[in-house]
């Protein structure tokens, strides 16, 4: 089965060259076109049902990270009898999956080369991940080219979105982990360098070469080996987009300095200042300053990449905060600083 987005692999001529591969290699495939962005589990229903009826023993995922996502769900819920989304509220675990392989069209999510999925259900206005063995796509085809067409905005959501990822991971509850921490630090800096060359010049192959790699490092297990990492940011940001269907990486550019300022503290700011140094080579002896100054140029690097800077800018309204601030923190997250709903609220608010 192939799965994909909107119709834009058709527009680039992806979608032909794929067909015509497959049916070089005597290969027959049925489609699942329109996964969403942020994929519903509706989508993924419907994959399951087709991938029953038409004995499917594959499927290709050929978009970013939302078609990989979907094609993973539908690869778990193929052998199970009940409802796909038990997976995600954690009634049921995946213990088989039909393969997958993907061919990806814009670095963001890192979905190509790891254990994750995420999807969102309109009906509960909730977008929850899972990660299993199973999913780990068996190839992905890893093509600059093919993200050439990618809209400045995405290119640069997706920028985020791989940053983040590294954020989650670098700013952990645990120290000693040199290395990864300066690895973490390269794929920033590769994100910092290149975003603005890729939505400058969006056929800049040594640019999209090196956001693709970035996005499939940040988030394939390798920089949170032994870490007990965040991931705050992220499930505050799953709300919002669960709620107001916004692109992932634009809700992530918005709250992350705002975590950033709420959780510095005498505990954090040697780790956060750390971060000012070597990613931004901040010079500020004091651990605060430095800290502070890293924030406000990531800030900075979001606004210049064209990111928007507020929820409000994004039609989020006041009176949904406390609500997504009480799901977001149903229980206490986060492993760098520990946040409840309050906490939560205050850092919407402040991003608001």
């Amino acid at each position: 089965m192939l799965v994909y987005g909107g119709g834009s692999i058709k527009k680039t001529g992806l979608y032909e060259e794929v067909a015509a591969a497959m049916q070089a290699g005597n290969i027959s495939f049925t489609e699942l076109a329109g996964v969403q962005p942020n994929p519903r589990i509706d989508s993924v229903r419907e994959g399951v049902r087709r991938c029953r009826e038409e004995d499917i023993g594959l499927i290709l995922a050929v978009g970013g990270g939302s078609v990989i996502d979907c094609a993973k769900a539908i690869a778990a819920g193929f052998f199970y009898e009940g409802d796909p989304w038990d997976f995600f509220t954690y009634s049921a675990r995946v213990t088989k999956a039909l393969p997958v392989g993907a061919v990806l069209t814009l670095a963001a999510t890192g979905s190509e080369m790891n254990v994750n999925t995420v999807i969102s259900n309109d009906q509960t206005q909730e977008k929850i991940g899972i990660g299993s063995k199973h999913l780990i796509p068996r190839f992905a085809i890893l093509d600059p080219v093919y993200t050439f067409s990618v809209p400045a905005e995405q290119t640069a959501a997706g920028a985020a979105d791989i940053m983040s990822h590294v954020f989650e991971q670098y700013f952990s509850a645990n120290d000693g982990a040199y290395l990864l921490d300066r690895l973490g630090e390269a794929v920033l800096k590769t994100c910092i360098h290149f975003a603005p060359i890729a939505i400058k010049e969006p056929e800049n192959y040594e640019a999209r070469a090196n956001l693709m790699w970035a996005g499939t490092i940040a988030l394939n297990g390798l920089l949170s080996t032994g870490k007990e990492t965040d991931w705050a940011t992220h499930g505050i940001e799953h709300e919002l987009s669960a709620r107001y269907d916004m692109t992932h990486g634009l809700g992530l550019a918005i709250l992350t300095p705002r975590w950033m300022e709420y959780v510095l503290s005498d505990k954090t700011a040697g780790k956060m200042a750390e971060y000012a140094h070597n990613v931004w080579l901040v010079h500020d002896s004091d651990n605060f300053e430095a800290a502070r100054r890293g924030i406000q140029l990531t800030r900075e690097f979001f606004h210049q990449i064209g990111l928007k800077g507020s929820l409000k800018e994004l039609g989020v309204t006041v009176e949904s905060l406390p609500v997504m601030a009480e799901k977001a923190a149903a229980y206490p997250i986060g492993r760098f600083k520990q946040l409840n709903a309050d906490d939560v609220l205050k850092i919407l608010q402040s991003a608001y």
